[in-house]
């Protein structure tokens, strides 16, 4: 540890000066049972505060040895209130010669996404049109609604069945998008107002709980499609992503299955199956095993609406195999909306970029337009979702020129797409992957 170094926060000149370290120093301390990370300058140890970390402990362990000030201005829209908490993880500064960034991160680079959000927070893009969010979250009740006269009034043959089922996957597709909004804290100022609606929604409106939505969804942005680090691309054997994990399976010889058809079996097993069966399991199972008992609360009153609603039209197994055929339906809009922006994009171990660089090679945008608006949950801005996660959707057009500016400049590409394009990008990358699998398998 270096000595002398700039004094630490309300210092007098009667106190020693704050430690200092190197780059190399911080770095020692990435493992489960020590943990440094450095914001602005300042070096924090989170080992114990990570476990109670409300955004859980893997998403601020992932910046473990790295400067995670990008991240935490991301993630936290109240500064001021969570620099309280680190106060007393503070252990030190960076050295007065150590550059700002590890891993010889581009500086300039750095310093210009810096000032693109202070551009964006001066032309208020973080501020919240209310009535967008209300009038949101009023066209799914009133889809709701609507279903529920369907069958009143039409009664239970194919036709109004079908249709009500439509038109409640459409309202539960929707809730999903309005859900993550508020999970973002994106919508008020105040985080506990943005958790409480968060859990009316996921919970009463999904059967969902928000601690599991949270835990693995930030850790998602904190390292998007990173192995070890992002569970969107844990797979668990199923599938084989990207160009580096294809090539390591092959060459271990692994087909846990044949993965050259993957792009085959991906719409039998992936799509369908989702929503319905590996989501509702997991979700189930955390709120169990780590007694999420308020999460649980929520998700109960969504199945107790639920059935009350629609036992006395289709008895008890009808109305199970109803809420069923709605998540079969809604895991297809799911998946299919949510990989688009991630799959066909760079699949890798960590590299230790920066911010920027990080979020624009894992994700990519689509064409704006009303419909691929609302069809995504605007999350067709993906790019801009993912650099700024807390600015309402209702803005992130406004913001997308300053971005694609940014990335001219550096000669970062900024990739954006039609709507049918990305779709068939799943594939092709599936398709991709599975060849590079079965090459490597052959013959290395």
């Amino acid at each position: 540890m270096g000595k002398g170094g700039n004094q630490g926060e309300g210092a007098t000149e009667h106190e020693a000066p704050a430690p200092t370290f190197t780059w190399e120093e911080i770095q020692k301390h990435n493992v489960l049972h020590d943990r440094w990370l450095v914001v602005d300058r300042k070096v924090y140890n989170i080992t114990k505060w990570a476990n109670r970390h409300p955004g859980g402990r893997r998403v601020i362990g992932h910046y473990a040895g790295e400067d995670a000030t990008d991240a935490f201005r991301a993630f936290h829209p109240d500064l001021n209130l969570v620099r309280k908490f680190l106060k007393p993880l503070l252990v030190g500064e960076l050295a007065p010669g150590e550059p700002g960034q590890d891993h010889n991160k581009n500086a300039q680079l750095t310093e210009d996404f810096r000032a693109l959000r202070k551009t964006a927070e001066d032309m208020k893009l973080f501020k919240t049109n209310h009535l967008f969010f209300l009038l949101y979250l009023t066209h799914i009740i009133v889809m709701e609604t609507i279903a529920w006269l369907i069958l009143r009034y039409f009664g239970t043959g194919w036709v109004p069945t079908l249709l009500t089922g439509f038109i409640l996957t459409t309202s539960q597709a929707q809730a999903g998008w309005l859900q993550h909004d508020y999970g973002h804290l994106s919508v008020y100022k105040k985080s506990l107002w943005n958790h409480l609606v968060h859990k009316f929604i996921i919970g009463h409106l999904k059967g969902a709980s928000a601690n599991w939505w949270n835990h693995r969804h930030f850790q998602h942005h904190a390292k998007p499609n990173i192995f070890q680090k992002d569970p969107d691309v844990n797979m668990l054997h199923v599938f084989v992503l990207g160009k580096w994990q294809p090539v390591e399976y092959g060459k271990k010889k692994l087909k846990y299955l044949p993965y050259n058809h993957q792009h085959e079996y991906f719409f039998l097993i992936g799509p369908p199956l989702l929503i319905p069966m590996y989501f509702q399991y997991q979700i189930i199972m955390t709120m169990i095993t780590r007694r999420d008992w308020v999460d649980l609360a929520w998700a109960l009153s969504y199945y107790i609406r639920f059935f009350s609603t629609y036992v006395p039209f289709f008895g008890v197994l009808g109305a199970v195999l109803f809420l069923n055929f709605i998540r079969f339906l809604e895991s297809h809009w799911f998946v299919w909306v949510t990989q688009m922006n991630h799959i066909p994009m760079e699949i890798n171990q960590e590299k230790h970029q920066d911010w920027l660089s990080s979020q624009l090679a894992a994700t990519c945008n689509v064409e704006q337009s009303f419909f691929n608006d609302w069809f995504s949950g605007h999350l067709n801005f993906q790019i801009e979702h993912h650099l700024f996660p807390t600015m309402p959707r209702h803005n992130f057009h406004k913001v997308a020129p300053l971005v694609r500016s940014l990335c001219a400049k550096h000669g970062i590409e900024y990739q954006e797409k039609p709507l049918l394009r990305a779709l068939q990008d799943i594939v092709r990358s599936l398709k991709e992957s599975g060849e590079l699998w079965l090459d490597a398998y052959l013959h290395k």
